[in-house]
């Protein structure tokens, strides 16, 4: 198996795993589980987008074009026609909840960024089905 493929597979995984962590989450509000769930979907969502800036990447490589970073990844899937402005609009927003991750333990921010997964976990589908799609 080539790596574009290893990271589409590992891509698929992870979405598959956030959406359950999302869900088992959404099932524990009001419960004294919830911060535990709610940060483990956090984590999730951290992996979901990682690899799936990577798959960008390798698939960007693919049509010859070469990115180092998430943002320009994300630009030039833009670029080459490969996803919608609002899409790209939307992908450039979920970078910035990804990078503040990092201060989730702060309860406002957790909450905040917790609420936008479903979103973010729609638009991941979505980048997925364009990478499959044009690759196989």
């Amino acid at each position: 198996m080539d790596r574009l493929n290893k990271v589409i597979e590992d891509f698929e995984k992870s979405v598959t795993r956030l959406e359950e962590a999302i869900s088992k989450t959404e099932s524990s509000i009001n419960t004294e589980d919830y911060p535990f769930f709610r940060d483990s979907a956090i984590q999730r969502f951290e992996f979901t987008f990682e690899i799936m800036w990577k798959a960008i990447k390798l698939f960007l490589e693919k049509e010859g074009i070469i990115c180092r970073s998430p943002r320009n990844c994300i630009r030039e899937l833009f670029s080459t026609g490969f996803i919608s402005e609002e899409d790209t609009k939307k992908l450039l927003f979920m970078l910035e909840d990804r990078n503040a991750t990092v201060h989730t333990y702060k309860e406002t921010i957790a909450e905040e960024i917790f609420k936008k997964l479903p979103l973010h976990l729609n638009l991941a589908k979505k980048v997925l089905k364009v990478i499959k799609e044009n690759t196989f």
